[in-house]
């Protein structure tokens, strides 16, 4: 007689079973997506979700307040909120009743900025910026290396001591670039002053259960926060304009920013003027397209951002950035690689002045074959195509070589 097979047992998930749902949540905030209309909108969409789902479990691992290290907030594989194409982000996780020191040795970025923030982004508000400071403030040493103290108030603080407020959660780096091709990354490390040279407990099955669960709660946060971003301080401006030049909502101290968002037909370019900033007054300024997603587009492979390094600057000053779907044969292209809709951003960062509106862009819709006749100094922009595919091989290779290490 045969003998029946048992059925296969299911094997336990218990422990990823939450984080497993939270997917199937973010995946349908991902399908059912306002802007969502096209195929490139869907594939984008997934490709969104798989890097949130990478950067959510790196998020929840690094949260250690007691043994902290710089994580790598954002990059070209797990993007979130319109990340900056020239900027390398890095935070740590602290609390305000700890000391902590950091080290680190300044490269030759044009802009090292810190900031302490009293929390993480949330669907319904953005986490309020206690401090902000450049590495003006810092005390370099002629070889490069510094050296920072946070921690809770004292009598008799030291020179580079920088006291936490109360509520402090979160310390954002960002080291920025505008010449990609010579400028090279800094050295950065954070330690808790009294668990130097101490080692974590070991983390027990409980608790790395919990870690799915947080992860889970984190990635659909992330989705939800960053699909209503935009309508804060986007989508309720005239579209196909740009704001002008102002502090950014809950940036950095001495960063401004100009924002917009476009809607253009393939037969449509958009002009964006924008004096060249004066790099006494702004090292660094630059300028990029988003997708509806709220993250770049592909800055590695198509000239989707330029800073004032990178651009070709106009006889008068000013700076003339093409956005359209078609090749118009210009140094300043910027390429909507088929996305009709999508947020503007410029950024002048390590300012030295306020700007006013006369430093910021203005923009007009023309006819794509009209682009000879508006461009005042159409000539002197052409480029060949041996030329736009060096370009192309110049940021290739600038940033593999930035976000290795």
């Amino acid at each position: 007689m045969a003998t029946e097979t048992p059925p296969q047992t299911r094997p336990d998930t218990t422990a990823t079973r939450s984080f497993a749902d939270a997917i199937g949540e973010a995946e349908h905030l991902i399908r059912t997506a306002p802007h969502l209309k096209t195929d490139q909108d869907l594939a984008e969409g997934l490709d969104y979700l798989a890097g949130s789902i990478k950067a959510s479990l790196h998020m929840v691992a690094a949260y250690q307040h007691d043994h902290p290290y710089f994580a790598a907030s954002t990059g070209p594989y797990t993007k979130l909120g319109l990340d900056n194409p020239d900027t390398l982000y890095f935070h740590a996780y602290i609390r305000d009743d700890a000391e902590y020191v950091v080290t680190g040795r300044r490269g030759t970025t044009a802009d090292l900025s810190f900031q302490v923030m009293n929390g993480d982004y949330s669907p319904t508000q953005s986490p309020d910026s206690l401090t902000a400071f450049d590495d003006r403030e810092l005390d370099i040493a002629p070889d490069g290396t510094y050296r920072l103290r946070f921690g809770p108030p004292r009598d008799d603080p030291e020179p580079g001591y920088i006291t936490l407020p109360d509520g402090a959660a979160m310390l954002i780096v960002r080291e920025v670039y505008s010449d990609w091709t010579t400028e090279r990354r800094g050295q950065i490390r954070i330690h808790r002053a009294d668990t130097l040279g101490t080692s974590p407990p070991p983390v027990p099955a409980d608790r790395m259960a919990r870690r799915y669960d947080i992860a889970g709660k984190m990635l659909v946060a992330r989705i939800r926060t960053f699909l209503a971003f935009p309508e804060w301080h986007y989508l309720h401006l005239p579209v196909n304009t740009l704001t002008e030049p102002r502090p950014t909502p809950g940036g950095l101290a001495t960063q401004y920013s100009s924002v917009g968002h476009y809607d253009l037909d393939d037969d449509q370019a958009m002009i964006i003027t924008c004096p060249a900033a004066d790099p006494a007054d702004a090292p660094y300024q630059g300028f990029q397209l988003g997708s509806m997603w709220y993250i770049s587009l592909d800055y590695i492979n198509h000239q989707t951002s330029l800073t004032a390094d990178q651009a070709r600057i106009d006889p008068d000053g000013n700076i003339r950035y093409i956005v359209s779907e078609r090749d118009p044969g210009l140094a300043n292209w910027i390429e909507r690689t088929g996305h009709r809709r999508g947020y503007l951003q410029f950024r002048w960062q390590r300012l030295t002045r306020d700007l006013t509106p006369a430093d910021g862009p203005t923009a007009e819709i023309v006819p794509f074959d009209d682009l000879p006749h508006r461009l005042p100094f159409h000539d002197t922009q052409r480029v060949t195509p041996r030329e736009w595919s060096e370009r192309i091989s110049a940021r290739q290779t600038a940033v593999a070589e930035r976000m290795l290490g």
